[in-house]
């Protein structure tokens, strides 16, 4: 078999968690091989990781049927540029991440031009618009799932693909114990600490944050200390703004993995997050709130009774979701308080969570990945 002197990769990711769970994948890749250009779209972790970027990341960061319907114009642009891109480079591989909602088109697109085509986090078709999977069928030469249920639906269709384990196996890792996270933050260690994390993205901060402040000043502020997550990817004036005022607040920017540790309660907006802090055990009430269309469409098409990624992996109504109009101050506080206050209760969540970590950390992405590209760049390189 005659392998090249340089593979060149297409990559497409569209948001701060696919860039993180990229990484890793990427920096297995450039070990393994050695003798790859990667070129697409990503963020700032896979730059480092020697991505030519294509179009500024922070433009692909959008959530929800209305939001993306007002960015339509940039998507369609993003696609016609693709496109050419397609047809004057010769690319060996095209790994698209996550972003269903684009990427299946360009799957579509690339293999039409015979580039074959890797998904890597394959699209919640068990969720919602199960169709995308006949998509994945007729576009993609294999998809590497990070549910581990997700292999066996996907065979049923006759579609390549396997199970490689969830990123967050090894990302997450701790730097400080509670008493350096304390001094580092100027927190006080004799406090119980609640942790809330509003959202990676700016549409997100603009609809959970205010909630979620109102929300830590139903606690009593001298058993409890209220810790707030600042993502990097969330514009930092926007932030400034919305907790101008606020009391009895500290701001943690950085360290999401100590702070989800050392809390005793986390408040979750849903999405990857969530499973973090699942993963590393410590128990937490799961909150969404979108435009009232999206949400109206939503509960339309959407195929599950769960949304929180932990109760979905466990097939459980373990950890309270509160949802649009149920999203409230007082329901928070109150779901919140009833895990605080019951210990037996508190105790069966950990012990649930527990399980989760163990169904999660059986394999690793940054060991099977390289293996299946090699398979594709030896079969269709």
């Amino acid at each position: 078999m005659i392998r090249k002197e340089r593979y060149k990769i297409f990559w497409l990711v569209g948001e701060s968690s696919a860039d993180l769970h990229s990484e890793l994948v990427m920096k297995a890749l450039n070990d393994k091989f050695g003798n790859l250009t990667h070129i697409g779209i990503g963020g700032p972790r896979m730059q480092r990781q020697g991505l030519k970027t294509l179009f500024p990341f922070e433009k692909f960061a959008v959530m929800g049927f209305v939001e993306v319907v007002k960015h339509l114009f940039f998507f369609l642009k993003v696609q016609r540029k693709l496109g050419k891109l397609f047809s004057t480079e010769k690319f060996d591989l095209a790994i698209l991440v996550d972003y269903p909602g684009l990427n299946l088109r360009i799957a579509k697109m690339a293999d039409e031009m015979r580039i074959p085509v890797l998904y890597f986090i394959c699209p919640q078709f068990w969720a919602w618009k199960h169709k995308r999977v006949y998509q994945l069928k007729d576009s993609v030469r294999y998809v590497a799932c990070i549910l581990p249920f997700e292999e066996e639906l996907l065979k049923i269709h006759n579609i390549n693909c396997s199970y490689v384990g969830h990123p967050i196996a090894e990302e997450i890792t701790f730097e400080l114990d509670r008493g350096s996270f304390a001094r580092f933050f100027g927190l006080d260690p004799n406090k119980k600490w609640i942790g809330f994390f509003p959202g990676s993205r700016n549409n997100e901060i603009t609809k959970m944050l205010p909630v979620f402040l109102q929300t830590a000043q139903k606690w009593n502020q001298t058993e409890y200390q209220m810790l707030f997550s600042k993502s990097h990817s969330v514009n930092h004036q926007l932030y400034m703004h919305l907790i101008e005022g606020q009391k009895n607040i500290k701001i943690i920017d950085g360290y999401n993995y100590e702070m989800m540790k050392y809390c005793e309660l986390l408040i979750c907006t849903s999405g990857t997050v969530t499973l973090e802090a699942a993963y590393i055990g410590t128990p937490l009430v799961i909150c969404y709130k979108g435009s009232y269309l999206s949400y109206l469409i939503g509960r339309i098409f959407v195929r599950i009774k769960h949304i929180g990624l932990p109760n979905i992996v466990l097939d459980a109504d373990l950890l309270p979701e509160l949802i649009q109009g149920e999203m409230k101050p007082d329901n928070i506080y109150k779901a919140g308080m009833q895990i605080l206050s019951d210990p037996e209760k508190n105790a069966q969540i950990r012990k649930e969570l527990f399980k989760l970590r163990a169904m999660l950390s059986d394999k690793h992405p940054s060991q099977e990945m390289p293996k299946i590209v090699r398979y594709l760049l030896d079969t269709y390189g």
